[in-house]
């Protein structure tokens, strides 16, 4: 994996949980800008090594391992795909050749290894000091990884997500740090699932695959790897602050489809058989919500449909 940054040693970190939470509504007529800063960004290939804290079930597992499997499979019989979602995120690469008409190099992600922590080893109650023990259990050490950990919703993860999805800079490497809730809650779906209590009314979307907790995991994971991969130093692509960072898939929050506005996703598909919501297909036929990507190329939000 290269980083463009070779005096860095530490393992590449990204750290999840199973429960996430409320991305904002899009506030109507909002111009979102992400500016690039200098610094390096992810590229060439992605090892993941996979920490299941808790007891995690093997839907939402496999969920998240077909997710990534469609990162780079292409099924043009099936459009549109979660490859072209990434490609997305490809374009960040090089920006000075942004506009050039040469294809983006690929960004290949793949899980190097799986390890899986049923008996909850340090406790069902997490903090910042504890993550160079989850990250050493996640990639033995090996370097040049990025160890995605996740927490089941019983583990409460304490000074996290405190405003922001995500936190980066917890180690000396692109960090991601997330709270634990329940993941059918309401509040961690951002309304998708869930008729907003508040705010514009629109459609209630059944998720893709029939498991909220499973398909809200996933979507959120994609966001969180994205901003990874784009803003792994907090000196890549944001907007705002770098303590609290706007990043490439919450910039534009609520969208998931052309013609969205707050409390409507925007086009998306509904598949007949489940009535599940979605906008990308992806391995094996799998189907996927994601969210919206702010484009570099274009400097706007850009949706699969």
């Amino acid at each position: 994996m290269d980083s463009s940054h070779p005096e860095r040693k530490s393992p590449l970190v990204l750290s999840l949980a199973l429960s996430l939470l409320l991305l904002p509504l899009a506030a109507a007529g909002n111009h979102p800008v992400l500016t690039y800063h200098k610094g390096p960004l992810l590229s060439g290939g992605i090892n993941l090594s996979l920490l299941f804290y808790g007891q995690i079930g093997r839907v939402q597992k496999v969920a998240l391992r077909n997710f990534i499997k469609s990162l780079n499979t292409d099924s043009p019989n099936l459009e549109p795909e979660v490859s072209s979602w990434w490609r997305i995120i490809e374009s960040y690469q090089a920006p000075g050749n942004r506009n050039s008409a040469r294809r983006n190099p690929k960004i290949q992600v793949r899980v190097a290894s799986q390890v899986v922590d049923r008996s909850y080893s340090i406790g069902k109650v997490l903090i910042a000091d504890f993550l160079p023990n989850l990250v050493q259990k996640a990639t033995a050490g090996k370097p040049n990884t990025v160890a995605v950990i996740f927490a089941a919703k019983d583990v409460t993860v304490q000074d996290a997500c405190t405003g922001n999805c995500y936190l980066h800079g917890v180690l000396d490497s692109p960090t991601l740090w997330l709270g634990t809730q329940k993941m059918n809650a309401q509040e961690c779906v951002h309304g998708q699932f869930h008729r907003s209590e508040y705010g514009p009314q629109g459609i209630t979307l059944q998720p893709p695959n029939g498991n909220v907790g499973t398909d809200a995991m996933v979507m959120h994971f994609a966001a969180a790897l994205a901003a990874t991969v784009t803003n792994p130093y907090k000196t890549g692509f944001f907007g705002g602050l770098p303590a609290k960072p706007i990043e490439a898939a919450t910039v534009c929050p609520g969208m998931f489809g052309t013609g969205a506005f707050p409390g409507y996703t925007g086009k998306v598909r509904v598949d007949p058989r489940t009535g599940g919501g979605f906008n990308a297909h992806g391995f094996r036929g799998t189907k996927f919500l994601l969210p919206a990507l702010w484009n570099p190329k274009t400097s706007s939000c850009w949706t699969t449909m």
